[in-house]
C-alpha cells in the first residue's frame, strides 16, 4: 500500500485537490524515514520536501497513513496471539475439570473435595475468572467482524452439538423463512480439513464465531437481493442497479465499521439472470473449489478451500460452510490479482430456494494464501431459485471494499474504475455462457453440421476427406478445447505464481515474459515461455472479436501463417450466441499437411476470449473416436478483449482518443523454450518473441484501419 499516493486534501474553497502520484524514489526515501523515525519532526518534514520534491502537507499525510496502516498490521498480530491464548487456558481447564471426575478419596470411594488436592474449588474460580476476560477479550475482537457486540458464545461441546440454530431475525418476508437453520455439524479438523495445505487448524472457539458471521452474512444477502428503493437505485446511464451507502448503512448498522483508510473504496453491483443448468447442480459447483474455479476460469485464477466447518444433509449441498480462499484476475498480466479468505456458506432458505453467502474473516493463519491487503468482501453472494425444464434464476451481489492498488496502469484504469472488472454483471455473463456450455456437452442430439469435417490426406495436402465425428468425440473434443482455454487463462494472469519480467515495449505495458516448468501430461515437456501484452483499439469488443474469430481474415493478423489462407473443416456449438463455438482449421496450400489448429471461440456481455493450438491429425483422430483427450499435449495462444470500461462519448485521460469507448486487447503467445527443464531465458528467446508480438500487433493495427497510439 503506497501511502500518500494521490491523495485528496481540502481546499479552502470547499472542492477536493488531487496530488500527482507518488514516484518509487520518493516511497523508497518516505520508507527509509519511517523504518528509523516513525514521527517525524516538523524539521524533518521540511527536509524530506526539500529533497523529493513536495509539499509538507503531504509529507504530514504520507506519514499519519503509514502509521495507520502498522498499526491495524499490529492489531492483525495481536489477534492471533490473544486467540491462541485463548485456547490454551480452555484447554487447560477442560483438562482439570476431566482430572477432578477421576479424582477418588481411598477412605470413602467419593470424589474428593479436600483442600490439599491441586484441584481445589479455589484454583478452578481463577482460571474460571481468568477464561472469562480472554473469552471477553475475544468476543470484543469478534464484534469487529460481526458487526454489533457478542453479547454470548454459544456453548463449545464437541461432542454433545449437533447443529446450530441460526436465526435471523428482526427481517420478516413472507416467502423466506427467518429461521435459517445452517444444520452445521461442527467437525474436528482432522476429519473436515480438505485442503492439502499445512495450517493451523481452526479452534474450537472461533468455529462458533465463524458460524455466527455467516449466518449475518447470510441474512444481509437475502436483504441485499430482495429489497431495491431506496436501497439500490438504477444508473441513469446504464440501467445498472447503485448501491446508496448511506442507506445501506443504516440498514444495517454499518456506520464505523468501514475501513478507514485513504486508498479503500467501495464496490458494490447487484443483476440477475436465468441460467441454462438446475439449481442443485449450480449450488454443488459454487461449493467445491475445484469446480468453481472450473465453472469461472476467466475470473477465477486460482480457489482452495482451507477447512470445511459443515457439512450439509441432503446431497451435501444443504447447510454447508466453509472457509475458502480465492484468488481473481483479469486477463492480462498488467492487472493485479484480487485475493480473499472467506467464509463460504449454503442454505435452502424455502422449497426450490437457496442462498450462498461470502465474508472475509480475519484468519491469521491463512495468510500463506492472502496477501496483506486492506480489501475485504462485504457480505456477497446469491440467490438461486428453481425453475422449470432444468433452468434456475440468479440473482447476484457482489460488495467488497478495496484497497486502491497504484499499480494498475493507465489502459485499465477506467474498467476498474467502473467495477465492470469484477461486478456481479461479469460473474452473471460468465455464467450464463458456461451453462450453455455444460448443457451442450450433455446433449444427445446434434446438427447435422457438427457430425463432420474434412480432413486431408497424408499424401495430398489439396485432397480433403468427410471424417464422421461421433457424439462421444464431440464431448471428447469440447473437454479438449475446455482445458485448453483453462490453460491459456491460468497464464495469462498476474498470479502470484508467475514472475512476469518487462520486456522494452510497444506501449506503456510493455510486452512481458515469463517462464515456468511444464511436466503435465496436457502440455509440451520442458520450459514454457508465456509472452504477452496489452493494447488499446478505438473499436468496440463486438467487432474486434468477430476480426479474429473470422478465419477469412486470420492471415491479417496470424504471423505464423505465412500468409496462408486457413480453412474450418469442424464446427460444434458451444451455446446461443453463434460466437460460442469450437473450430478445427486447416491451413490451405502450407505445405504442413499434418497439423491442424483448434480454436475456442467464448464472447458474452463482460468480454470474449479467441484460444487455439496446433495439433496433429493422429491426436484428432483419437479426440474424434471418443477416447480421452487428457493425455494430448496443447500449447495455447490466443486473445482476450474487454471493453475499456468507458461509456460511448466519454474522454478520459487514460487514452489519446477521447469521444469514443473501445477494446483493450491482451495478445498471449506461448512457446516451448526448451526440452530441458534446466533452460533459463536466453537473449534469442527474447527477441523471437518480442519481435513475433510487435509484428502480430502492427499487422492488427494495420488490418483495423487503427492509428498507431
Amino acid at each position: 500500500m503506497d501511502s500518500g499516493d494521490d491523495q485528496d486534501v481540502p481546499d479552502p474553497r470547499g472542492r477536493k485537490k488531487r496530488y500527482h502520484r507518488h514516484t518509487p524514489r520518493q516511497i523508497q526515501a518516505l520508507e527509509s524515514m519511517f523504518k528509523a523515525c516513525p514521527h517525524p519532526d516538523e524539521k524533518q518534514r521540511m527536509q524530506l520536501s526539500r529533497d523529493l520534491g513536495l509539499e509538507p502537507r503531504q509529507i504530514k499525510f504520507w506519514f499519519q497513513n503509514r502509521r495507520t496502516q502498522t498499526k491495524a498490521q499490529q492489531d492483525r498480530s495481536d489477534n492471533c496471539l490473544l486467540r491462541s491464548e485463548n485456547d490454551k487456558i480452555r484447554c487447560e481447564n477442560i483438562a482439570m475439570r476431566e482430572a477432578l471426575k477421576n479424582v477418588i478419596c481411598p477412605s470413602c470411594g467419593s470424589s474428593s473435595c479436600t483442600e490439599d488436592s491441586y484441584f481445589d474449588e479455589s484454583k478452578l474460580r481463577m482460571e474460571n475468572t481468568r477464561l472469562k476476560e480472554q473469552l471477553d477479550r475475544v468476543s470484543s475482537l469478534a464484534s469487529r467482524y460481526l458487526g454489533r457486540p457478542m453479547t454470548q458464545l454459544p456453548p463449545v461441546l464437541p461432542v454433545s452439538i449437533s447443529s446450530l440454530d441460526l436465526s435471523v431475525g428482526g427481517y420478516n418476508n413472507p416467502g423466506i423463512s427467518t429461521s435459517l437453520d445452517l444444520n452445521l455439524l461442527l467437525q474436528n479438523s482432522s476429519s473436515s480439513s480438505s485442503s492439502s495445505f499445512p495450517y493451523a487448524s481452526i479452534s474450537e472457539l472461533e468455529k462458533p464465531i465463524m458460524v455466527e458471521m455467516a449466518s449475518n452474512a447470510m441474512e444481509e444477502v437475502i436483504r441485499l437481493v430482495q429489497t431495491d428503493e431506496p436501497l439500490w437505485m438504477k444508473s441513469v446511464s446504464d440501467g445498472r442497479d447503485i448501491l446508496q451507502l448511506e442507506t445501506y448503512d443504516r440498514m444495517f448498522k454499518r456506520s464505523g465499521h468501514r475501513l478507514k483508510f485513504p486508498d479503500v473504496r467501495i464496490e458494490a453491483s447487484r443483476d440477475s439472470a436465468v441460467v441454462a443448468m438446475n439449481a442443485t447442480t449450480l449450488i454443488d459447483l459454487l461449493m467445491d473449489a475445484s469446480k468453481w474455479c472450473e465453472l469461472f476460469p476467466t475470473i477465477v485464477s486460482k480457489a482452495r478451500t482451507i477447512e470445511v466447518l459443515g457439512s450439509g444433509t441432503v446431497g451435501g449441498i444443504s447447510g454447508s460452510l466453509a472457509l475458502m480462499y480465492e484468488e481473481l484476475q483479469v486477463l492480462s498480466p498488467v492487472v493485479p490479482t484480487r485475493e480473499f479468505s472467506f467464509l463460504r456458506c449454503c442454505q435452502p432458505i424455502q422449497q426450490g430456494v437457496w442462498v450462498v453467502a461470502d465474508i472475509s474473516v480475519d484468519f491469521p493463519r491463512a495468510n500463506q494464501f492472502a496477501l496483506a491487503s486492506q480489501s475485504k468482501k462485504l457480505p456477497s453472494g446469491c440467490l438461486v431459485e428453481e425453475m422449470a425444464d432444468g433452468y434456475a434464476k440468479v440473482t447476484w451481489v457482489e460488495h467488497v471494499e478495496i484497497e486502491e492498488n497504484h499499480l494498475i496502469p493507465a489502459l485499465f484504469k477506467d474498467l476498474m474504475d467502473s467495477g465492470l472488472a469484477f461486478g456481479a454483471q461479469r460473474w452473471l455473463a460468465t455464467l450464463q455462457r458456461m451453462c450453455e456450455r455444460f448443457s451442450c456437452l450433455t446433449l444427445t442430439g446434434f446438427p447435422a453440421k457438427e457430425l463432420g469435417g474434412r480432413l486431408p490426406f497424408d499424401h495430398d495436402p489439396n485432397c480433403l476427406i468427410p471424417v464422421s465425428v461421433s457424439h462421444d468425440g464431440k464431448r471428447s473434443m469440447m473437454k479438449l478445447a475446455q482445458r485448453m482455454v483453462n490453460n491459456f487463462c491460468a497464464n495469462i494472469g498476474a498470479s502470484n505464481d508467475h514472475k512476469w519480467i518487462t520486456l522494452s515495449g510497444l506501449n506503456d505495458v510493455g510486452v512481458r515474459v515469463t517462464l515456468h516448468k511444464s511436466t503435465d501430461a496436457g502440455q509440451p515437456s520442458g520450459v514454457l515461455l508465456s509472452a504477452a501484452t496489452t493494447i488499446w483499439l478505438p473499436i468496440s469488443p463486438e467487432s474486434v472479436f468477430a476480426f479474429f474469430k473470422d478465419e477469412r481474415t486470420r492471415t491479417q493478423w496470424d504471423v505464423l501463417s505465412n500468409g496462408n489462407s486457413v480453412q474450418e473443416v469442424t464446427h460444434i456449438s458451444n451455446g446461443s450466441h453463434p460466437g460460442n463455438c469450437i473450430s478445427l482449421l486447416r491451413g490451405l496450400n502450407s505445405g504442413q499437411n499434418t497439423m491442424l489448429i483448434l480454436q475456442e471461440c467464448c464472447t458474452d456481455a463482460s468480454g470474449s476470449v479467441v484460444v487455439y493450438s496446433p495439433i496433429d491429425i493422429p491426436a484428432i483422430n483419437v479426440v474424434m473416436s471418443g477416447e480421452d483427450p487428457s493425455f494430448i499435449p496443447l500449447l495455447p495462444s490466443g486473445f482476450t478483449i474487454l471493453p475499456d470500461g468507458r461509456a460511448a462519448g466519454a474522454s478520459s485521460s487514460s487514452n489519446p482518443l477521447a469521444g469514443s469507448s473501445g477494446s483493450l486487447v491482451t495478445i498471449a503467445f506461448q512457446i516451448l523454450m526448451s526440452s530441458l527443464p534446466s533452460a533459463k531465458l536466453n537473449l534469442e528467446s527474447v527477441t523471437t518473441v518480442n519481435s513475433l508480438i510487435g509484428t502480430t500487433v502492427q499487422q492488427i493495427k494495420a488490418a483495423l484501419n487503427c492509428p498507431d497510439i
